[in-house]
């Protein structure tokens, strides 16, 4: 989570970091987005074709019939165990709710009755809650719509992924996106969107083609943040001369993920303004713009296939003073056809500020375009091709090979990929999360059929591990029930385990046998050491309750050295919601109290590790991973900030390696956030951190002193003689590693003992004094967009500063376009 800004009026903006009680908003951040939504605000106000349409046709549209998902079939015993509602319901078919899904009923009032039905923590009306999830699902069909669905908190929206069901509008909808993901109640967003987390939508078909070409119409509006996806959905635009339709709008948030998307038509077939993204395999057809990134920190897009559009990705967008508004972008693995200009950018030699539209190019096929690179004033940079050829590499901004800067524009040498990483024709493994389309439901095995309840009291380690032992046993799937089960030893994941959650169900660790920060222990122990085999994991979140300094949330073991073992949508949560022990009444920020002489507030030393992936384990795929430590309470109507302490983030010391992060972030941690030792073969893309907001009071050195086994860094010894925030935790640090490639990353600082003074334009980024380190006898490093926020140094290499903030400014974090260790 980046802590939350909100938009205000440009006459209130300074240039000081504002905070708004439990929120912040960003001058930068704000300014960027009033300035670009004046551009586009007829979308948000559309309120319906201004002259009269004809009608929509009266037959109904075929209803396919025969195509089970087993989602729709399987018994629904999920429960909200501290909701005041004893019949909360979880799951929720639209069509129990009065949705016909023929094309010709209107179904607008029966899927908002599905979204809404319970109390459930509405745009407007609540910041946050835990206690509302809900998956509303759509059976095949074609739903028609005369205006937007509101989308709620905590909320899985699925489609029938054997046969899609469409979202049709009517040729007189009105509202902004036929999906609206936060919707302007007034003339801000109802919810601050970079504290938006756990939803998702997919399996969903958006029809616009009803619609007047000239609508200024919107498939989904989508400003979120972390532990959120689209996956699996098309949009069907106009795409007749003049055609105002767009796709997705994001113009603000923290996010995020998106796979397995297509587009059709469209004005801006998708308009992307968010801080940092991670997007795969998009497709666009016949759009006038594939893709518009009107602002960012960084993106990075990969596979992505375009054909036939006037402008295949543009990153021009301007701030009123004339600087750019586009930070950095990485745009690895993709294609571009029949296009007219391929990339349009704003940046030269003389653009501001000095690092801003960093752009890294690599692997991207060109087939019949007229201009590869479009810079300022339509200029020429890079021509284009009648036929077929490749940018292996291109880029501009500023490099470090490890000493810099060097101020860039034009080809650049691409990375060398290891073998282990990539598949046949060179691109790097990519895997969706899998479904289970074809799998009968009497291949799922229910936790609470097999016994446990999920109450978040009673112990269901026994009844858990036994319905995982015998699903693996028999080739079945385990469906976790919504619920928070709590283990009080180790559950156990064998190998040939596939697992799914319903809307994010929680395991919960609690107990003394967690509590020993000197005896570790997993609470989610994936493979043993030496155990061979494959494991699918999605849609789960893993906890802790109270104290639990000894707590390994996930210990992944598991050798897959053949297809590789997958984790989709699978995240670590540790304090701040209902149930865990760790929320504001327990946890209050220590801001005032020094820590030392004060004693750390021990119940909330709440977990040992996030994720440990051990020296046996090889071939994993990590995809939309958030692995977080509270920052505030989500279920206090204020989301007032907490004080959690969670030893490390996401520890990888695999000897073979082969993994694959694509789109994760690790936050709030106390000695790192991300640490590779001993590894090799890794590819990244988009990583993010931030650090604890409560450093440096106490700084990293408490409450978790440094461990040799586990290759922690020992900053008493480190930031001896050094000034300012030495001792913070570590964004990312590698030691005694080799073959790291990175496509993108954005490492943040805002905070010093709760004050954002340290992150002010200007003031210097004092939040801590370093936040990258590499260590050892690690060779082959590379990072695409590195961008740093609040730290003075940008890379450490054995102790050695090798890149100021000050000399690589961009929109509001710090960006480097290349660096290679020495």
């Amino acid at each position: 989570m980046r802590f939350p800004f909100v938009l205000l009026p440009l006459s209130q903006l300074s240039t000081t970091v504002i905070a708004l009680g439990p929120h912040v908003q960003i001058p930068q951040v704000s300014s960027a987005v009033q300035h670009l939504m004046s551009e586009f605000s007829a979308w948000p106000a559309y309120a319906g074709p201004t002259s009269s349409v004809s009608s929509n046709p009266s037959s109904p549209s075929p209803i396919a019939g025969g195509s089970t998902y087993w989602l729709e079939d399987i018994n629904h015993q999920g429960l909200s165990p501290f909701n005041e509602d004893d019949a909360y319901i979880v799951f929720r078919n639209v069509k129990d709710y009065g949705a016909v899904g023929d094309g010709v009923t209107d179904d607008t009032a029966a899927i908002n009755m599905a979204m809404d039905s319970g109390g459930r923590c509405a745009p407007g009306n609540c910041q946050s809650s835990t206690l509302s999830p809900a998956v509303v699902y759509f059976p095949a069909g074609t739903y028609l719509i005369s205006s937007g669905i509101k989308d709620y908190y905590y909320t899985q929206m699925i489609g029938n992924p054997n046969d899609p069901p469409t979202l049709k509008a009517t040729a007189n909808f009105a509202g902004f996106g036929l999906i609206d993901g936060d919707y302007y109640s007034t003339a801000y967003l109802a919810w601050t969107s970079t504290n938006v987390f756990y939803r998702q939508v997919r399996n969903l078909v958006f029809d616009m083609t009803s619609m007047p070409s000239e609508s200024k119409a919107t498939g989904i509006h989508w400003p979120t943040a972390q532990a959120t996806s689209l996956q699996n959905v098309v949009f069907n635009m106009s795409d007749a001369p003049g055609t105002q339709h767009q796709g997705i709008f994001v113009e603000s948030g923290s996010g995020g993920f998106m796979n397995d998307l297509v587009f059709y038509g469209g004005l801006n077939a998708a308009v992307f303004g968010n801080q940092q993204f991670s997007l795969r395999n998009l497709t666009f057809y016949n759009a006038v713009t594939a893709i518009d990134q009107i602002w960012d920190w960084s993106f990075t897009y990969r596979s992505i296939s375009i054909y036939n559009c006037s402008v295949g990705f543009a990153m021009n967008a301007l701030a009123a003073t004339g600087s750019q508004d586009v930070g950095s972008v990485t745009f690895i693995d993709s294609s571009m056809t029949d296009t007219v200009v391929a990339f349009v950018t704003s940046h030269n030699s003389t653009s501001t500020p000095a690092s801003a539209g960093s752009l890294i190019i690599e692997n991207v096929q060109l087939t019949n375009v007229s201009v590869a690179i479009q810079g300022p004033g339509a200029t020429t940079v890079l021509e284009g091709v009648t036929g077929s050829t490749t940018l292996a590499g291109w880029g501009q901004g500023h490099s470090y090979s490890p000493s810099g800067p060097v101020d860039f524009e034009g080809p650049i040498t691409p990375l060398t990929r290891p073998a282990p990483l990539i598949v046949s024709d060179g691109r790097y493994y990519e895997r969706s999360k899998p479904q289970y389309g074809t799998t009968p439901v009497s291949m799922f095995m229910s936790v609470r059929s097999g016994g446990a309840v999920g109450d978040g009291v009673t112990d269901d380690t026994a009844a858990l591990q036994r319905t995982i032992i015998i699903a693996a046993f028999e080739g079945k799937v385990v469906f976790f029930d919504y619920g928070i089960y709590k283990v009080t030893t180790t559950l156990y994941f064998p190998q040939n385990s596939k697992i799914v959650g319903e809307s994010y169900p929680v395991i919960m660790s609690s107990g003394s046998y967690f509590s020993n920060m000197n005896n570790p222990q997993p609470v989610v122990r994936v493979g043993l050491a030496g155990e061979v085999g494959v494991i699918e994991w999605s849609d789960m979140l893993v906890s802790t309750q109270g104290a639990q300094a000894g707590a390994v949330l996930i210990e992944w073991n598991l050798a897959s050295p053949g297809t590789p073992s997958g984790m989709w949508d699978v995240h670590t949560r540790i304090g701040g919601f209902q149930g865990s022990g760790l929320q504001l009444a327990q946890c209050p920020t220590t801001a005032t109290i020094m820590t030392p002489p004060a004693p750390i507030n021990a119940p909330c030393v709440a977990a040992y590790m996030a994720m440990h992936v051990t020296h046996y384990a090889s071939g994993l795929y990590l995809e939309n991973v958030w692995l977080w430590t509270a920052d505030h309470d989500q279920d206090d109507p204020q989301n007032t900030q907490i004080t959690v302490y969670a030893g490390r983030g996401m520890y990888i010391e695999s000897a073979i390696g082969t993994i694959w992060l694509v789109g994760t972030a690790v936050e709030h941690h106390t000695l790192y956030q991300y640490q590779f030792a001993n590894t090799q073969n890794i590819y990244m893309g988009l990583i993010q951190t931030e650090t604890a907001y409560y450093q440096p009071n106490p700084n990293a050195t408490e409450p978790f002193p440094p461990v040799a086994a586990y290759s922690d860094p020992d900053f008493t010894t480190s930031c001896a003689g050094k000034t300012g925030n030495c001792a913070n935790g570590w964004g990312l640090r590698i030691l005694n590693a080799i073959n790291l490639l990175i496509y993108g990353a954005g490492h943040y600082s805002f905070f010093d003992n709760y004050s954002t003074a340290c992150s002010d334009a200007g003031a210097g980024e004092t939040c801590q004094t370093r936040i990258v380190s590499i260590e050892g006898t690690s060779s082959d490093i590379y990072v695409y967009n590195l961008n740093t926020i609040g730290s003075v140094n940008m890379v450490t290499q054995d102790g050695s500063d090798l890149a100021n903030q000050g000399d690589n400014t961009n929109v509001y974090p710090d960006t480097i376009a290349i660096f290679k260790s020495s």
